[in-house]
């Protein structure tokens, strides 16, 4: 009889007839950080960067119109994120192009995800965070109040990839870039390795990236610059042999695949969970091998054009796995950096700034930058 009534209770709970009748209607939804907030610290400071998937368990669509982020030991609100700004960051996985009006709402067993990017306040960095969901349906609004979710504050501290400059960080941490967005489920299991991903590409003072012949990979800056280790670690995986593509927007030298995308590529263990990822270097030009023990400013590869990519230019990312893309990224930090710009991707144009040296940071999108 007890199971008889328990069953019986949990159909007066699903049913929504009976359901629109409660004063308090739970949300039946699923809530989940699948990776901690990790701190990323910049030039402007620093952010907490992460995703929030949310997934429908109701008979009739949700739309989420807002979410409350607070400091799960005080309560103090950190950020309310709302409105258009909220629905630009929203993703519906499987849904192809979702018209940024439609993209809260979510269907009957659907599932949308957040990206979030928030300032954090100079001071102590919160050790947990706690969301409050605010959504409306055909009823009115309701909130749900997830659980404590930990911060990760503990970011890698690593020196450059390369020498001089001026470097741009194309496509560099942003809440909208390509590398931010490319949640990839492989294994059974969504990341995204690309979340601090940087295309660091060589510009002069007109902000360009060749002189001369625009095809040919040698009068590009940043063809067969040195690659080198941004710390002591242990080669982990190299892939070579790929050749190089004709620079441009749709030449590829080879089908892009999970195996070539990265073209030819070094990964470099250089703490637990840390591992430095190094793509479209040029083939021939790896000077390491697997198991090898490098020190920092070894030199690893050339920079190349080989893989998924346009032009000449090194992709480099760290993550907690040995793997190009089936892994979670996690934010670094240069131990010295100079910031000598900005440039803007839509006019294809940089403009100088005073030259500041930085340290235990990292340049965000489109940010100019030496190295010693």
């Amino acid at each position: 009889m007890l199971r008889r009534a328990c069953l019986a209770l949990g159909l007066v709970v699903l049913a929504p007839s009976a359901r629109a009748q409660l004063a308090d209607r739970p949300v039946l939804a699923e809530v989940r950080v699948p990776k901690p907030p990790t701190l990323a610290t910049g030039r402007q400071g620093d952010v907490l960067t992460y995703e929030v998937h949310v997934t429908n368990f109701e008979r009739t669509p949700l739309t989420w119109t807002a979410l409350d982020v607070q400091d799960a030991a005080t309560g103090l609100s950190l950020a309310r994120l709302a409105d258009s700004a909220f629905q630009r960051d929203i993703s519906r996985p499987g849904m192809g192009a979702v018209p940024m009006a439609q993209r809260a709402t979510i269907g009957a067993g659907l599932r949308a995800i957040l990206f979030v990017t928030i300032p954090v306040a100079h001071g102590p960095v919160p050790a947990a965070l706690r969301h409050v969901l605010t959504f409306t349906d055909s009823a009115g609004a309701r909130t749900l109040a997830a659980g404590r979710v930990a911060v990760n504050a503990n970011a890698a501290l690593i020196g450059p990839p390369f020498r001089g400059g001026p470097w741009l960080a194309a496509n560099g941490p942003s809440n909208g870039s390509g590398h931010r967005r490319a949640l990839i489920p492989l294994d059974g299991q969504p990341a995204i390795a690309q979340r601090f991903a940087i295309d660091w590409v060589m510009v002069d003072s007109a902000g360009t990236t060749h002189k001369g012949d625009s095809l040919d990979n040698a009068s590009y800056y940043s063809h067969d610059r040195d690659v080198i280790a941004v710390a002591n670690g242990i080669v982990r995986v190299v892939k070579d042999g790929i050749p190089e593509n004709v620079p441009g927007l749709n030449s590829r030298a080879v089908p892009i695949t999970l195996e070539t995308v990265g073209g030819n590529h070094v990964i470099l263990e250089v703490g637990p969970g840390r591992y430095a990822f190094y793509a479209h270097v040029r083939p021939g030009s790896i000077r390491v091998k697997v198991g090898e023990r490098v020190r920092r400013g070894q030199v690893l590869a050339k920079l190349g054009n080989s893989g998924n990519s346009t032009e000449p230019h090194l992709h480099f990312h760290m993550a907690d796995g040995p793997a190009p893309l089936a892994a979670q990224g996690i934010p670094y930090l240069f131990d010295r950096v100079e910031f000598v710009g900005t440039c803007s991707m839509a006019t294809q144009k940089c403009a100088p700034t005073p030259a500041e040296v930085r340290t235990r940071v990292m340049p965000f999108a489109d940010e100019l930058v030496r190295f010693p």
